[in-house]
């Protein structure tokens, strides 16, 4: 599917009032109350889940995440700054979103994280603000991060074997990993997700490993389909189904689901007796779960993307840059919906369709 949005825009003109119309039916932006009109996308689905990449730049270099010759970073200036950053979280806040979630490249890069999370938290209207992290920086974050406010922990981990963790990452680091998990529960993080991609030969012989972590700790282990983005070596034959790694599993322990998960879930979570945790599949390329979507992405470079695999996007650095107000960046992040796919393409189809990789997105 094609679209007519581009990365550079212009403060609000007419094509993107009639945008915005055909996304929401609200051509100012406002809703009749004179508040802003919820973000609600042309199938339906209202947005309240806002993801906020904060740095394009990481500290790992994870194989599937990152091309091996790296990316050309953004210049500091070309970023967003925390005030801009913070401003959209206001406006957003008052168009309906309730949760954020910081992601990278590697968040803990910002400079002064733990000011930007007591900022945000102050935000009237939200309920959660949670942050994904490769681990490396989280021992001597998650106390301070903690005390900002921050609500939910997720940690990057692929392997518990270190020589596989440097040869994945391409970076070692393994062992400051799980001190910063180690860290993050005893700042009174209860429950922290560990996010596992499963690649076929790589990785996938650790899935009890994994799953015993679930076992002796309050962590919830969750495994995520291999998927394809631009430079990261994507193949069919590298990806495993959720479904097959389920049945693995068990063979091992009689695995049933939890019940806990909400109707916009991206994960279907599963306990045995006696798990302190849980184990949680995310079916991205087999089962898709795009029907109760209610995300929307935050580039660190002030893109707003509607979906993670859609190349389409609008810039609200360049309106804000430009002098716009309030009411024209709702129109923004409205015409930014206005093209949101129904679902999103099949895992072959999607190998040569995305513009940005991975670390430039946000996870």
């Amino acid at each position: 599917m094609t679209s007519h949005m581009t990365t550079a825009v212009q403060p609000v003109s007419g094509d993107v009032r009639s945008a915005c119309a055909l996304a929401s039916g609200a051509c100012s932006g406002r809703d009749p109350g004179g508040g802003f009109a919820p973000l609600t996308d042309r199938f339906g689905r209202r947005h309240t889940y806002l993801r906020i990449s904060l740095t394009d730049r990481c500290n790992l270099r994870c194989r599937y995440c990152m091309p091996a010759e790296g990316i050309p970073y953004r210049p500091r200036a070309e970023l967003l700054s925390f005030e801009e950053i913070t401003r959209v979280v206001r406006l957003g806040a008052r168009m309906g979103i309730r949760k954020l979630r910081l992601t990278g490249g590697e968040p803990t890069m910002r400079a002064e994280l733990p000011e930007l999370v007591a900022t945000l938290s102050a935000i009237e209207g939200l309920d959660s603000i949670g942050l994904t992290t490769n681990g490396l920086m989280l021992e001597r974050l998650a106390v301070p991060m903690r005390g900002a406010g921050l609500t939910h922990l997720n940690v990057s981990l692929d392997t518990l074997r270190p020589e596989r963790f440097e040869r994945m990452t391409r970076r070692p680091g393994l062992q400051r990993v799980l001190a910063g998990i180690e860290a993050g529960l005893a700042a009174g993080f209860e429950a922290i997700k560990l996010n596992t991609v499963v690649i076929a030969g790589e990785n996938d012989d650790e899935l009890e490993a994994f799953a015993k972590l679930a076992i002796e700790r309050p962590l919830h282990v969750r495994f995520i389909e291999y998927m394809p983005f631009r430079g990261n070596g994507w193949s069919a034959a590298h990806m495993l189904p959720s479904g097959e790694l389920l049945a693995r599993l068990r063979r091992r322990w009689p695995l049933q689901p939890s019940g806990e998960d909400g109707p916009h879930a991206v994960v279907r979570s599963y306990r045995a007796p006696g798990f302190a945790g849980s184990i949680g599949f995310i079916s991205s390329m087999t089962e898709h779960f795009c029907d109760g979507c209610n995300r929307i992405r935050l580039t660190a470079d002030g893109a707003v993307k509607s979906c993670l695999f859609q190349a389409a996007e609008v810039s609200l650095r360049d309106a804000m840059r430009s002098g716009a107000d309030d009411a024209e960046l709702a129109l923004l992040m409205h015409r930014a919906l206005s093209g949101k796919w129904a679902r999103h393409p099949s895992a072959e189809q999607l190998v040569d369709g995305q513009g940005r990789a991975m670390t430039q997105i946000g996870g």
